[in-house]
């Protein structure tokens, strides 16, 4: 009876504490952030993401800089909930960042282009807010959110074809990171890892002729997987042109 009772005591803690556990990575983290000067208010086109110029304009130019969460760029594209602390200034929900540069500032974790600051006020007290430099704040990562877009993958503008191929992934869903990329080489029949470059670029010398296939090795809460796609970059690909994957991460 006793053991019988005491299980049943270890099984209701579970169940009771289960959805704490579940939120564990849903909770806040305390820190500091500031803005960066910019003549439009959005995001800049030469972040340390290589995202051009979708980077100065993804979700509305409400972007930023990061420090420890770039993880060497493979936090790059990844979207917080960003909520800051200051009574009465402060709107409650905060704004959604993505991330698009990195940058270190005065023990902050983000630095937010003008316009993704101001989202942080009450409506008409962004000046306010603006005048403190550097607030307290709070924030979580969150899924990103394209509803109608499938992945893109651009051709970076430094590319030369057909001598040099480099890639970064525009418009990614979803909780996960990209943590390897590899290319299809039809003669050898295998697949061929491509070089991190920087931030979210990846690039190969001499990339292999034809249309270019391609796997992402995507990490997330429920591990690692691969995804394949195939013929996703046309044989005649061009620098500085962003082709449709026809397909969108959901976790």
């Amino acid at each position: 009876m006793g053991f019988a009772l005491s299980h049943y005591c270890c099984f209701l803690c579970f169940i009771v504490l289960l959805p704490l556990l579940c939120k564990c990575e849903d909770t806040f983290t305390y820190s500091r952030a500031t803005y960066y000067g910019s003549p439009d208010c959005l995001g800049t086109p030469t972040g340390a993401c290589g995202f051009g110029e979708y980077g100065r304009r993804v979700n509305g130019g409400n972007v930023g800089a990061v420090s420890r969460l770039y993880r060497n760029g493979t936090g790059c594209g990844a979207c917080y909930q960003v909520r800051c602390k200051v009574p009465n200034l402060c709107a409650d929900n905060g704004m959604k960042v993505v991330v698009t540069d990195h940058g270190e500032g005065d023990y902050t974790d983000f630095i937010l282009s003008p316009r993704g600051f101001s989202m942080l006020a009450r409506p008409n007290m962004a000046a306010d807010l603006f005048a403190y430099g550097v607030v307290g704040i709070e924030y979580r990562r969150v899924p990103c959110q394209y509803p109608g877009s499938n992945i893109f993958f651009k051709v970076h503008e430094h590319s030369r074809f057909p001598d040099y191929l480099a890639i970064v992934m525009l418009y990614q869903a979803g909780l996960s990171d990209i943590t390897a990329v590899a290319i299809w080489q039809e003669d050898c029949q295998e697949w061929k890892g491509m070089r991190k470059s920087y931030g979210a670029v990846w690039d190969m010398a001499n990339p292999p002729k034809g249309p270019v296939s391609l796997r992402f090795q995507v990490s997330g809460r429920g591990g690692q997987k691969w995804v394949q796609l195939m013929n996703v970059i046309p044989n005649d690909w061009k620098a500085g042109v962003a082709y449709d994957s026809d397909f969108q991460l959901d976790d």
